[in-house]
């Protein structure tokens, strides 16, 4: 979304800031790299958000890059990883760091954020260094790659907006794209990712 930054909260870490779109203002939790790369109170702000919906709760998240909402997504797809650990790795680590933690397996990379201890460190390594190929180039490239742009990216949020985790709705679509080839529409990679998701 566009809009006009008006507020911020806890910015020394993970927080929050008020984003005012049209009138309506919006609390928006975010990553200490989001935070600072929002800019000044008052200016203008590009953000991209995600929805978390639960029985008792809805909370808007906000990265100042696509690129760190799909990391947090993937980051999210891990047992044990929620909102607020995936937001304390992203507010510690920068997304190249990331990548060449997961690349390389460096689990005490990952455990240097806040909330993440030795064990939670070596799953998300361990699950995530064949997954994370699509994000930056780390060896992966099968139907666990993650799709992130254009048509492909589009249907991983598809999936997840009907209910299907990050992980999932990631294999479905890279495993649909496969078997439809370059240039398959929206619509049929939705298609074809719902079949493969459903199995």
């Amino acid at each position: 979304m566009i809009a006009k930054l008006t507020g911020r909260l806890d910015s020394s870490g993970a927080g929050h800031a008020v984003i005012d779109v049209g009138g309506v203002g919006y609390l928006v939790e975010a990553s200490a790299r989001t935070l600072d790369a929002l800019g000044p109170v008052g200016g203008d702000v590009t953000i991209h958000t995600e929805m978390l919906v639960g029985e008792d709760f809805l909370r808007l998240l906000g990265f100042a890059r696509a690129e760190e909402r799909d990391w947090f997504r993937l980051l999210t797809s891990v047992q044990g990883v929620g909102a607020k650990v995936a937001l304390a790795i992203l507010s510690a680590l920068e997304v190249a760091d990331l990548q060449r933690a997961l690349a390389s397996g460096d689990s005490a990379m990952i455990a240097r954020a806040n909330g993440v201890g030795p064990k939670l460190a070596q799953r998300i390594a361990h699950e995530l260094k064949d997954k994370a190929g699509a994000l930056g180039g780390i060896a992966g490239t099968g139907p666990t790659a993650v799709p992130v742009a254009g048509p492909l990216g589009d249907a991983v949020t598809a999936l997840t907006g009907l209910g299907f985790k990050p992980g999932e709705a990631s294999a479905a679509v890279a495993a649909a794209s496969e078997e439809l080839g370059a240039g398959a529409t929206l619509d049929a990679l939705v298609r074809v990712a719902l079949k493969k998701a459903a199995k």
